[in-house]
């Protein structure tokens, strides 16, 4: 990434163009379970730091992000897979189906049968 600000106790310097960059890295693999504080221990930077440089550079903090692939992977799993709600809410690292239906509704306005259902 960057070097070390000199000390041996110091954290290195990161970017935050080096921070977009692993943000990014990190939201397009397997997403089971992902969070802010994954993606800043990742990059050996704070959560509230990791958030703010990437509003900084993006408009959108760290978990919205987050939520904007969460919905990305499900859109796609709801249209081209025949899973049920409940294994994609597992597959994308939610404990309770419930949640997922919720944040689903609300980022996109339609719940996720409704979703479904314009496929076919």
């Amino acid at each position: 990434m960057a070097s070390n600000y000199g000390g041996d106790n110091k954290k290195p310097w990161v970017s935050p163009i080096d921070i977009a960059a692993v943000a990014a890295e990190e939201l397009t693999g397997p997403f089971n379970g992902r969070t802010v504080q994954h993606i800043a221990e990742t990059l050996n930077i704070s959560p509230n730091y990791l958030s703010n440089m990437l509003k900084m550079l993006t408009g959108q903090s760290t978990q919205q992000h987050i939520h904007d692939k969460l919905i990305e992977k499900a859109r796609e799993k709801l249209s081209t897979t025949e899973l049920s709600v409940s294994e994609i809410a597992y597959e994308l690292g939610f404990e309770h189906p419930q949640s997922f239906s919720k944040l689903f509704k609300t980022k996109t306005r339609l719940s996720l049968l409704e979703f479904r259902q314009s496929f076919n």
